[in-house]
């Protein structure tokens, strides 16, 4: 049987890929979780799995963070029920694939919604308890798109920079104060994230080798150690590497390239 030890985890997009396996991963801690996404099958499926076999409190919220007044209800909610979050998984996002001027504008401003704002607002709501009780820490997933500008998918690459920067700059504003914070920024996965994106027959689709177990059990591991910012699997790290080596321009052909446009 594991212990249950008093940590409450709050994970976003946990029904499916990444923020499903980080989910195993903090179960495997004996954390309680409360786990937030829109499909709320998947998550009651999931829940009962951790329950069994991690022996541990998993709590189902379904809720979309595309609607604006989500993060304050999620928070109200927690709050009221005298849940005290003392991890907060920043998982949920979802990129579109084509031109800017040619998507819809009102899908790419869900997609700010959610990957920004719905971000930045859950980690202000609940950060100032984990800066009061000095302990605690916000994970979130950031992307190795936020390296580079991103024609083919501009706003999704645009909106992973955002989480990067305010991750790193976030995690320096709290050292000292107990409370840790990562950006976890995967490469090409395999997940349902080019099927949303409607993605699939791009190249960067075609070359994701990591899963989303691997992305996961690599960022907890980062996470509990302290990092402030990891890159999943050698070969993403190696590409980062050289992106900063390389002049601006050229990042763009190749990014264009590789997202079929």
């Amino acid at each position: 049987m594991t212990a249950v030890n008093s940590e409450t985890v709050l994970i976003t997009g946990a029904s499916s890929g990444i923020g499903l396996e980080l989910a195993r991963c903090f179960a495997a801690d004996g954390s309680r979780l409360v786990l937030l996404a829109r499909n709320t099958e998947a998550l009651e499926q999931l829940a009962v799995e951790l329950r069994r076999d991690c022996k541990i409190e998993a709590i189902v919220l379904t809720a979309d963070l595309s609607l604006p007044e989500t993060p304050v209800k999620i928070f109200s909610e927690l709050k009221g029920r005298g849940i005290v979050v003392d991890v907060l998984v920043n998982n949920a996002g979802f990129g579109a694939h084509g031109l800017f001027s040619e998507l819809p504008l009102q899908r790419q401003l869900e997609m700010l919604q959610v990957n920004i704002t719905a971000l930045t607002e859950l980690t202000g709501l609940f950060l100032p308890g984990m800066t009061g009780r000095r302990f605690g820490g916000v994970l979130n997933v950031a992307s190795v798109a936020g390296f580079v500008p991103g024609p083919g998918m501009a706003v999704y690459y645009a909106s992973k920079a955002f989480v990067l920067s305010f991750s790193e700059a976030l995690a320096e504003e709290l050292n000292g104060t107990g409370v840790k914070v990562m950006a976890l920024c995967p490469g090409p996965t395999k997940t349902n994230f080019f099927k949303v994106a409607h993605a699939n027959d791009a190249q960067l689709a075609r070359v994701a080798d990591m899963t989303a177990k691997e992305v996961a059990i690599e960022g907890h591991r980062a996470f509990q150690s302290g990092r402030t910012v990891i890159v999943s699997g050698l070969r993403n790290r190696l590409l980062v590497l050289l992106v900063r080596l390389m002049p601006r321009l050229l990042i763009r052909r190749i990014v264009k390239k590789f997202n079929g446009i």
